[in-house]
Formats: structure tokens, C-alpha cells, sequence
């Protein structure tokens, strides 16, 4: 998330009570996840495992649970809860209406049709010569470019799947990011895409998605790719262009697919791939699946 002004550490300190080790004026750009941050931004680290990771990330603010020695060229908010401080700056700064306030502020491009029973939230961009059918909800701060359908019941800008465990309770971190369709893109029915918890997440111009998928928080979908029906990707995936991926294929978070990848029904996606065609349920190159069930059936 970018602020719409940069702000300086002292007034980040002050918004959440937490100590800083730095220049007072140093300046604080925005928000991010670990797997996207840039210079400027905020990181949090609630776990020792994870400071070296945080610390020595493109992040040059640090908000951890403890006072560590700061890496020349950053700046430290020390706070006794920073998932909480995390999501006490986001909202400090994003305004959270989950529906409730209708402020709308909403652009529609000429030649588009949106079917009555559509919900909208608010500063939703809706390009030109869209067709957006029925039941379909589209959520706060959704960006759709020009010449995209939308099927019936799908939903843009849901929170992000994403908790700790707290005092035996799961305690959410507050999706303040966004949706971004791009242009002459088609979603089909009953479809699910996250809203970002920090950043947007993407469908790349020329995309085509069947019914029924899946798209976790701040997954960047490339270019003319098409999934077919009941596909799961998790949140921070990158799906680079022309990608094709067949149907009940489920992907773990933070994965990155190569440009030109085929990935076959009911794949199974832990790691980065490049490009090839692969199946089955820890991925493989198809060829190499067929030479092991080959061996296999040879052993009978």
C-alpha cells in the first residue's frame, strides 16, 4: 500500500505508540508484504526465524518485537504486537467500508452493462464496453479496464485469506489492497478473487478464466492466460504470460510459473517452474511422468 502523501517515522511511531531507532524524518513511503516490499515501505517481523529475512529485505522500515541491531540504510518501529501495529497503519490510512458505508465515487466507461442486481463498493474504475452480469460483487477500490466480461456470481475483492493463531483464537490481517482487472479480460461464473492485503492483485490484459477459480490475495496473473474450472492459487503466486492451466490445479502461495508453462489437470504446484508442460500431484515434466508409470507397469 502507498500513502497518498509520504509520511515521516516520527508520525508512523505516534500513530501505533511504538519506539523508533532512526532519524525522526526518515521517510515512510508505504506498506508491504515480505514477499513484495520496496524501499520506503514497511515490513513486519513478529518472529525470530524471520528477522534475518525482514531485516536484510528491500524494506528500509522494520517494524519487529525487539531491538536488534538495524542495517545501515533502514530504520526500526518496535512495537510488542506488530502483526496488530501493522494493521492499526493500514487502516490508519486506508478507509475500511466492507459494504457497510455507500460513499461510491464510482467511473463507468461508455458502453458498459452492468446487470441491476450487481453490488459495488467504493472508488470502484469500470472501463469502457464491459459486460458484468448478474449477482456479481465487486469490492472497494476495484480497478476494471475496458472490454471485460463478468460472469454471474463471481466476486472481486474478498479479504485475504491470511491469520495468526492468537490466545487460541485466528486473528485476521486486514486486506487494504485491491483488485485489478485489466482490459479484455473474461472471468467466468461463480469465480473468487482476494483483494491484496497490501498490493493489488492483478489479471493480466487478455486473460480468460472458466468458472469456479480461485485467486488468492496479491497473485499477479499474467497476460493471455487461460484456466479452466475448480483451479486454487494461492496468495504472492506469479503467473507470468501465455500460461495455460487445466482444470483442479492448486497452487501454494509465493510460487512464480514461467511465460509459455502448461500445467495439466489436477496438477499439483509447490515450487517455481519453468517453462515446460507438467502433471501430477508434486509437479513433474509430463514426459518424466510417463517414463516412471512406464516403469512402473513394467515392474507388474
Amino acid at each position: 500500500m502507498t500513502f497518498n502523501q509520504p509520511q515521516q517515522l516520527k508520525t508512523i511511531a505516534d500513530i501505533i505508540n511504538a519506539k523508533y531507532i532512526g532519524p525522526e524524518d526518515f521517510p515512510v513511503l508505504g506498506t508491504n508484504e515480505i514477499h513484495m516490499v520496496k524501499a520506503g515501505e514497511i515490513v513486519f517481523v513478529n518472529h525470530p526465524k524471520y528477522y534475518d529475512k525482514a531485516l536484510n529485505s528491500a524494506a528500509t522500515i522494520i517494524l519487529i518485537d525487539k531491538e536488534v541491531e538495524c542495517p545501515v540504510g533502514k530504520v526500526l518501529l518496535v512495537s510488542d504486537d506488530p502483526f496488530r501495529d501493522f494493521n492499526k497503519i493500514n487502516t490508519h490510512f486506508t478507509r475500511i467500508s466492507n459494504f457497510r458505508e455507500e460513499l461510491h465515487d464510482l467511473e463507468v466507461g461508455d458502453g458498459t452493462f452492468i446487470h441491476p442486481s450487481v453490488t459495488i463498493g467504493n472508488e470502484v474504475r469500470i472501463g469502457k464496453n464491459c459486460h458484468i452480469f448478474p449477482n456479481v460483487v465487486i469490492g472497494d477500490r476495484t480497478v476494471i479496464g475496458d472490454n471485460v466480461v463478468i460472469q454471474a456470481n463471481t466476486v472481486l475483492g474478498g479479504d485475504a485469506f491470511y491469520y495468526r493463531k492468537l490466545n487460541g483464537n485466528f486473528d485476521r490481517l486486514i486486506s487494504v489492497g485491491n483488485v485489478i482487472i485489466e482490459n479484455n479480460v473474461e472471468i467466468g461464473n461463480g469465480c473468487t478473487i482476494d483483494r491484496g492485503v497490501t498490493d493489488p492483485t492483478i489479471i493480466g490484459e487478455g486473460s480468460i478464466l472458466d468458472n469456479q477459480i480461485q485467486i488468492g490475495h496479491d497473485t499477479i496473473i499474467g497476460k493471455r492466460c487461460l484456466i479452466a474450472s475448480q483451479t486454487g492459487i494461492a496468495g504472492c503466486c506469479i503467473i507470468e504470460d501465455e500460461v495455460t492451466i487445466w482444470g483442479q490445479v492448486g497452487m501454494a502461495s509465493g510460487v512464480r510459473i514461467e511465460k509459455g508453462t502448461v500445467l495439466l489437470a489436477k496438477t499439483g504446484i509447490n515450487r517455481n517452474l519453468k517453462k515446460g508442460t507438467y502433471f501430477g500431484p508434486i509437479a513433474e515434466e509430463f514426459r518424466d511422468y510417463l517414463r516412471k508409470e512406464v516403469k512402473i507397469k513394467n515392474l507388474k
